[in-house]
């Protein structure tokens, strides 16, 4: 499997995803603006690159694995948990009496959270497409019935 299909940000394939849901989430002063605004752009940046890298697979769904696959959903489905907390951050600081400098860079910040949800919504609905031809599912399938999909053109090697 290309390495560049494995997603490479702040969660690795490899490990789990913390769960937050059930922690406070501690609320940053408006000094931290340049860190949260890093975070969304970056997990934006990873996000987008991510989707191109399954856009690739799409056609070669049967290059992954269901690991791999099951892995990317459980990462990005627990990301959505995030979204909420950086929108409550910019709302509470888009509530401060705030320059016009903040006003703008908080205004930006809720637009790529607006493309990050939908990023990371394209991404699952994405893997929940690439899920049902992975290689297990190609192992499951008989001589003929891969005959035939290759044949009709719904499996490419």
């Amino acid at each position: 499997m290309p390495h560049n299909l494995v997603w490479s940000g702040e969660y690795p394939l490899q490990t789990t995803v913390p769960n937050h849901s059930s922690q406070t989430p501690n609320w940053q002063p408006l000094t931290q603006l340049p860190l949260i605004a890093q975070m969304i752009d970056g997990e934006l940046a990873e996000t987008e690159t991510q989707y191109q890298n399954l856009q690739a697979a799409k056609s070669r769904p049967h290059i992954l694995d269901d690991y791999t696959v099951g892995r990317l959903v459980e990462v990005f489905g627990k990301r959505q948990e995030f979204f909420e907390i950086y929108a409550e951050q910019l709302a509470r600081w888009k509530a401060e009496n705030l320059n016009a400098t903040q006003k703008k860079e908080i205004d930006r910040l809720e637009g790529q959270l607006k493309k990050l949800r939908g990023a990371n919504a394209e991404i699952l609905a994405l893997t929940d497409e690439l899920k049902e031809g992975t290689i297990e599912k190609v192992l499951l399938k008989s001589d003929l019935e891969m005959g035939l999909d290759v044949l009709l053109g719904k499996t490419k090697f």
